[in-house]
């Protein structure tokens, strides 16, 4: 079974609610339509029910929950609930009404805060900091994690590394120039993803251009120092740097150069020291090797919201709510 299939199984399983705020996007209303017809989970449309059945023509979106901002009976709470959350930063009764009833991400997001919905998928026509926005503002970032980032899960055929070709690739997506203190909440962060999606045990390589001291450099010295800050984060965790990317996943080059390591040779979560470097390596592997690139996935917001890219297909959109809901359950 593949990855995505597996993840749409444990959909299936255990069905979660999921809201999608841009239904003036046909992409998103077809994927609706295939997420409702496989039954991966519960779907919440925002937006006003004639211009979204007008377009949706032919597809079948009856079993979804269709709510109109205009109409909305909960509205009020959700207004109060909103300014009781940010009045400490200036939110008042007007302003929050203005959001809630002219931005979709914002009711989106206030649909999750109050349990009505599991989680969002969003940004086929937003960007990624319209998404992400709202979901720091009223969700915030999850217990015990500094920061939010975004990863890539990428299923490698024919490859017997990582997790049976299966990898996690961190910070792919989102932190440009991340600290050490930052690399290292972002170790933690992933290695739970992969846990949490994958299902086998995390084994993270904490990557740069260097092993073991085998450069010098600023760039090696950060990941030196997210590899300490990590292993004292998470003591029981499979983690070692700093590696090079051949150490991490070839056996043979891992014995020779981290020999007694039990992570070089054998990683599944490569936490990238750079955007550029995660970017560029995900790309790499995708387009070379042919592999499937499922993301960028968000983490470390308290509840599951991911961003999609523009360029997203209907496809794409159906495999990003299946990952959110196993993300909520």
């Amino acid at each position: 079974m593949s990855f995505l299939e597996a993840i749409k199984t444990r959909a299936r399983n255990n069905k979660k609610t999921i809201v999608l705020p841009e239904t003036t996007d046909l992409r998103t209303l077809r994927a609706a339509h295939t997420v409702l017809q496989e039954e991966l989970a519960h779907v919440i449309l925002i937006g006003n029910k004639e211009e979204i059945n007008s377009k949706a023509k032919e597809l079948d979106l009856a079993a979804a929950e269709i709510v109109d901002p205009q109409t909305f009976e909960e509205m009020e709470q959700y207004i109060e609930a909103l300014v009781e959350l940010r009045k400490n930063k200036g939110m008042t009764y007007d302003k929050a009404k203005e959001l809630l009833y002219n931005d979709p991400l914002f009711l989106g997001v206030m649909m999750v805060k109050q349990n009505k919905a599991d989680g969002m998928v969003a940004g086929a026509v937003n960007s990624t900091a319209n998404v992400l926005r709202p979901s720091l503002q009223i969700l915030k970032t999850a217990p015990n994690t500094k920061l939010v980032s975004a990863f890539f899960v990428m299923v490698v055929p024919d490859c017997e590394m990582g997790s049976n070709g299966t990898f996690v690739f961190s910070d792919a997506g989102l932190n440009q120039n991340p600290t050490a203190e930052e690399l290292a909440a972002i170790a933690q962060s992933s290695a739970i993803s992969f846990k949490q999606l994958v299902g086998t045990e995390p084994i993270v390589a904490m990557l740069s251009h260097s092993t073991y001291g085998s450069s010098k450099h600023a760039d090696v010295d950060k990941v030196v120092e997210a590899t300490k800050l990590a292993k004292e984060m998470s003591p029981d965790l499979k983690l070692d740097g700093e590696l090079q990317l051949d150490a991490a996943i070839v056996k043979e080059v891992g014995q020779a150069k981290a020999p007694g390591s039990e992570v070089a040779g054998n990683a599944n979560v490569l936490i990238f020291p750079d955007l550029d470097a995660g970017n560029i390596g995900y790309k790499l592997v995708q387009r070379l090797a042919k592999a499937e690139a499922y993301g960028p996935i968000t983490q470390g917001i308290a509840k599951p919201v991911n961003d999609l890219s523009r360029g997203c297909s209907a496809e794409d959109i159906v495999g990003v709510v299946a990952i959110t809901a196993v993300q909520a359950q």
